[in-house]
């Protein structure tokens, strides 16, 4: 699953850490996010959704081999 969370973190001026505390994960988890090498729980995705004020259209997209 691709994902834009870095892009809208710059443009949001979040460091990975302060993203993390505003949703209740831990930094790695970000960056593994960023990487993706992790795919979140619903509930995360939600909450980056609400944090970044973007549609989770926008945060995440299916690739062809999902």
């Amino acid at each position: 699953m691709k994902n834009t969370i870095k892009i809208h973190r710059v443009i949001k001026g979040y460091s990975q850490e302060q993203l993390a505390n505003a949703v209740q994960v831990s930094r790695q988890t970000i960056n593994a996010l960023e990487a993706a090498k992790y795919v979140p729980s619903t509930v995360l995705a939600l909450k980056l959704s609400k944090v970044l004020e973007k549609n989770i259209e926008e945060l995440f997209q299916l690739e062809d081999t999902d």
